[in-house]
């Protein structure tokens, strides 16, 4: 894999473009970094041509133009794995926070946050509330290396999911921070970054041959 020149950084759901810019400026890969934000969340203007998770993840890959590392939190994720689907020549690397990763999380515990955060915020599009991106059968053949960084106090994603997910893609690493929410990209910007900055200067090659027993699986004490 070569290295990123650029690096995406996706949001959630919130829209917050800030929201890993204390991360962002942690690190000392010398990536251009781009924060774009997600027509109708957040700050960033509605657009009327966006009807769904897949016109997001379009808006990505306008993006990709050039080796790219996608560095996503929840929402953001299933974007950018949709993404790095459909660009495999320019994803250099994943980073996904606690994401749904686009998979039917149902029977893991994951608590069903739409609800109240639809009611918060009753201005989002009505497709993002009714969406149902299953992207389970594409991660397999997703073959950019990806950090999974995930905390155990996540109601919304819980550790299994993250585990779910290092099982599913070919090269993939799970990290788990000891008392780690949902924001931990954003809270714990300080133990996130070194991650970051160590997934991204590697350059490991991806073998036809990689089987999920070949991911690992770490834990950060508190």
């Amino acid at each position: 894999m070569p290295f990123p020149s650029q690096l995406l950084f996706l949001p959630g759901a919130s829209g917050n473009t800030d929201f890993w810019k204390p991360a962002a400026q942690r690190l000392r890969h010398p990536a251009a970094h781009v924060h774009p934000g997600w027509p109708g969340f957040g700050d960033t203007p509605p657009d009327p041509g966006i009807h769904g998770i897949e016109d997001l993840a379009e808006r990505v890959i306008a993006q990709i133009d050039q080796p790219t590392a996608l560095i996503a939190q929840s929402m953001g994720g299933a974007i950018a794995l949709l993404a790095a689907s459909r660009r495999p020549q320019w994803v250099t690397h994943l980073v996904l926070t606690v994401t749904s990763g686009g998979m039917d999380i149902s029977d893991l515990g994951a608590q069903d946050w739409r609800p109240a955060f639809c009611a918060a915020n009753p201005e989002l599009p009505r497709w993002f509330i009714d969406s149902r991106l299953d992207l389970t059968a594409a991660l397999a053949e997703i073959k950019a290396p990806a950090l999974l960084l995930w905390g155990d106090a996540d109601p919304i994603s819980p550790v299994a999911v993250g585990q779910r997910l290092a099982a599913l893609l070919p090269q993939a690493t799970l990290h788990v921070f000891a008392g780690g929410d949902h924001d931990l990209g954003h809270a714990l910007a300080h133990d996130v970054a070194p991650l970051i900055d160590a997934h991204l200067a590697s350059a490991a090659p991806m073998h036809d041959n990689a089987h999920p027993a070949q991911n690992r699986y770490e834990k950060t004490p508190p």
